[in-house]
Order: structure tokens, then C-alpha cells, then sequence
């Protein structure tokens, strides 16, 4: 387990896909049926839906709450848009955005923002921090690919902020599902269904739909976040034959237990939606976390990357990086081949015999995003890829270890070896070709990233 600087002030349901009851006030639950004429303690009962009606009893996703108000109750939305100070302005008596007042596009794919897919391997240094920004304003589409209205694709962000949220403002994303992977700073974060206390090494998925609000208690925070669009959610990866227990532990996972705020005083409450990848804002008069109490297996979680159970090779060759995978988004029809998946890389043991050790050389039908939490990641030993960074390797683009990782692999003595220690890196990884937004190739690019990392490969090539 990760040794945190920060203790975690909450407590938690643990287990993943588990169906879970929780109310903050005894007797606040109804028993035996959904939804009673009048709910306990005069609560209305919302109903939650994370997949269809008639989705399988296996993959149907649903919780019921029960709130002081039901979350219509607010005013209609308009658009944003945002000022060069990283704050946001509502346009006024607007339903709709005109041309002359589009919402704020550093969220949107099309038609504000195109991905331009390109065959080069790319890598980034770290992302400046935005001091002004909070989680919402301080969010950019790095890259992407599919289509937010057809629920067919995905979105890689990163987020840089330096204040947390207005105290009476919530965020949700109508869009897909949130993997977010703090890299610097925690983000105290509450839910509609309680909150989450989450720090470097640690993720967090909230899942389409439910209303979150960011809070800096270490101050100014840096990440990256994953969107997925399809109508799957992340889910723990089959095992197959390695047996019931390892990689990720389904014991691991930590669900939020109810906690409700009614404020006494009367203060004007915002809802922010990320709908189409332009954000829009409402006004209520009740906060957007009144549920007293839910159940159901539609909710956020967390994990603690060092409780990872790393698997790899006991005799010889490094094995697929499929099996460093945490969570998985599966696709619709082909099996074994994910929308996305969220691997992870921790520290490990090497013992093969005779052996190329580091990953090797591929090129691979999937598109391949890293980042690094903290440390130095051991394929990338040259320098370059730093915490805060980032690389994309997209769909048949060779890579593997730079020059100097390679070389040293080769002519190293092999004896039993642990790698990583101190560091953790992550990939992203997708079945999509995945495209870069106008502002990831504008921001941080390593213009020589290629030719570092790989043009001085030796020729070793000999005729015995």
C-alpha cells in the first residue's frame, strides 16, 4: 500500500461492483421498495440510471437516492464561456448559443475543436500550472477520438488548478465517465453520494452523470483524466488463467457513504454540465449534494495504485502489458479488445533469464497514452519524460526504449533486479487511432523527441 503524506478523513464501503445501502440519518432509507408514496423524513426518491432500463442484470447500473430536492429543481442552463482570466461568464437570457457566443470550447471536440491523427510519436513536457484555474476551468482536451453523441469514443484531458471550486457550485459530465489521476496536489472531492479524499498514487472514476464538487486542501494540483463516451463502464479485467485473486482486487476499491449538505442560509447554488463538450450553467436554490441517503451499484470510486498486485514473468521474456491492466472499458463486440483500458506500471521485480527485460520494440493496433505520477519510468532512462509529461505512441507507431535504456539492457549483467521503485507511470490505452486537439500540439511539445529517443539506436547487425 502507498505510504501518504495526507491521512484520509472519510470512511468507506469497500468492493467493486458490489451493491451498497447508505444513509447519513438511521431510519433515512426506505425499506422494502423503491419508491414509497412519501420517502422517510419527507425525502423525494430519484432513481439514477447508469446503463438502460433493460440493460443485463449483470451490467445494469442503477442507484436510488433520496434527497431534500430531486435535481430537476433548478433554472434552465446556458452556455458559458470563459475570459482570459480562466473564469467563467454566463451568457445571459440564452438557451441556446449563438455564433457570436459559442461555449467555452477548450472541453469540445467538434465543431470548435478538430483531432488532427498523426503517425508521429509525440511526447510532452510537464503542464504549467494554471494558479487561477479551478478543476473545471483549468481542464484541456489534450487528445481524443469517436463522437460524444453517438456515445463512441473518448477524451484525454489535463487538468492544472490553483483555487478550488466556489463552495456552492457543482460539476457534472453528461458526456462519458471520469478515470482522473492526480499527479501533484489532492483533490478532496465530494459527491452526490459522499465524499472522497484522493492523492497522488491514488484514481478516481465518478461515472456519467453524478455531481461533483473539487476542493485544494494541499493547494495547486495537476493531473489527467480519462473520458470514456460508451455506454460501458470501467470494470475490473478478466483473469482468466491466473485465477480469482490478482492485479487489481475487487476488495480494493473504495465507495463513498452518504453525506448530505442543507446550508440553513439562502445562497444561490450553480450546477455546471459538460454536455457535447461545452459546458453549461443552472442556478438552484438547494445544494446539489442534499442526498441523505442511497443504495444501488452506480457510484464513484477510488483505488490506491500501490495496492496493485503486480504479476510478471518467473522464467523468461517480459510479458504483454496487458497484465499490468487495473480497469478496463470493454468494447461493444470485440471480445478482449477494450474502448479503454488503465494500466498502470508500479514498482516490480525482474528475474527473467536471458532476457530484453524493459518492454520491447512494438507497434501495436492500440493507441498508447502515458503519463507519470512520480519517479522516472525504466524503458525512459534518457531523460525527457518527467512527472507532469506525457507521450502518445498512437495506432502502429513503433516504440519501446529509448537508446541508452536499450543499450544498457543488452550488455547488463542479469541477476534479480527490482525496477521502479519510487516511481509509478500509467498508460491510457484504446482501441481508437487517437487524435490530438489544436492545443496539445501547440503546448509543451517535445519537438525532438523521435530523434532522441530512438534515431541513435546501435546497428548491432552481423552476418555469423
Amino acid at each position: 500500500m502507498t505510504s501518504f503524506e495526507t491521512p484520509d478523513p472519510y470512511t468507506y464501503h469497500n468492493g467493486l461492483s458490489s451493491h451498497f445501502e447508505s444513509e447519513s440519518i438511521p431510519g433515512s432509507l426506505p425499506t422494502a421498495r423503491n419508491s414509497p408514496q412519501i420517502p422517510p423524513m419527507g425525502l423525494y426518491a430519484e432513481k439514477l440510471s447508469g446503463t438502460a432500463f433493460t440493460a443485463p442484470r449483470h451490467t445494469n447500473k442503477q442507484t436510488w437516492l433520496y434527497r431534500i430536492l430531486p435535481s430537476a429543481s433548478h433554472r434552465p442552463f446556458s452556455a458559458l464561456t470563459q475570459t482570459p482570466h480562466q473564469t467563467f461568464q454566463q451568457i445571459p437570457n440564452q438557451l441556446l448559443p449563438s455564433a457570436s457566443h459559442r461555449p467555452f470550447s477548450a472541453l469540445t471536440q467538434t465543431p470548435h475543436q478538430t483531432f488532427q491523427q498523426i503517425p508521429n510519436q509525440l511526447r510532452w513536457s510537464p503542464f504549467d500550472v494554471s494558479h487561477e484555474s479551478t478543476f473545471i476551468s483549468g481542464m484541456r482536451l489534450i487528445a481524443g477520438a469517436g463522437d460524444i453523441p453517438t456515445k463512441n469514443g473518448l477524451g484525454i484531458y489535463i487538468y492544472t488548478c490553483g483555487r478550488s471550486m466556489p463552495d456552492a457550485e457543482a460539476f457534472y459530465s453528461a458526456d462519458g465517465d471520469m478515470l482522473i489521476v492526480p499527479q501533484s496536489g489532492d483533490l478532496d472531492i465530494r459527491t452526490e453520494l459522499g465524499c472522497l479524499y484522493v492523492r497522488p498514487s491514488e484514481i478516481i472514476v465518478i461515472p456519467r452523470g453524478i455531481r461533483f464538487h473539487v476542493k485544494l486542501p494541499t493547494g495547486a494540483a495537476r493531473g489527467y483524466i480519462l473520458e470514456t463516451y460508451t455506454a460501458q463502464h470501467f470494470e475490473l479485467p478478466e483473469l482468466g488463467p491466473i485465477g480469482s485473486n490478482g492485479l487489481a482486487n475487487a476488495r480494493d476499491f473504495q465507495i463513498p457513504t452518504a453525506a448530505y449538505l442543507d446550508p440553513p442560509e439562502l445562497v444561490a447554488h450553480s450546477v455546471v454540465a459538460k454536455f457535447g463538450g461545452s459546458l453549461f450553467s443552472a442556478t438552484q436554490d438547494h445544494s446539489a449534494f442534499d442526498v441523505v441517503a442511497w443504495h444501488g451499484n452506480y457510484y464513484p470510486f477510488k483505488y490506491d495504485l500501490g495496492r496493485f498486485n503486480t504479476i510478471g514473468t518467473v522464467s523468461y521474456d517480459h510479458p504483454d502489458p496487458s497484465i499490468f491492466t487495473v480497469l478496463t472499458v470493454p468494447s461493444a463486440g470485440i471480445p478482449g479488445t477494450a474502448v479503454a483500458d488503465f494500466v498502470v506500471f508500479p514498482p516490480r521485480w525482474l528475474v527473467g533469464e536471458d532476457t530484453f527485460r524493459p518492454p520491447w520494440y512494438h507497434r501495436n493496433v492500440m493507441s498508447e497514452f502515458m503519463g507519470l505520477i512520480k519517479g522516472s519510468y525504466d524503458a525512459k532512462t534518457a531523460g525527457g519524460f518527467v512527472p507532469g509529461g506525457a507521450s502518445l505512441h498512437n495506432v502502429m507507431a513503433g516504440h519501446g526504449p529509448d537508446a541508452k535504456s536499450a543499450e544498457k539492457a543488452s550488455e547488463v549483467q542479469l541477476k534479480p533486479e527490482k525496477v521502479g521503485e519510487g516511481s509509478l507511470a500509467f498508460m491510457f490505452e484504446s482501441v481508437f487511432m487517437v487524435g490530438v486537439t489544436e492545443w496539445g500540439l501547440r503546448t509543451k511539445v517535445q519537438e525532438d523527441y523521435n530523434e532522441e529517443s530512438w534515431v541513435g539506436v546501435k546497428r548491432r547487425f552481423r552476418k555469423e
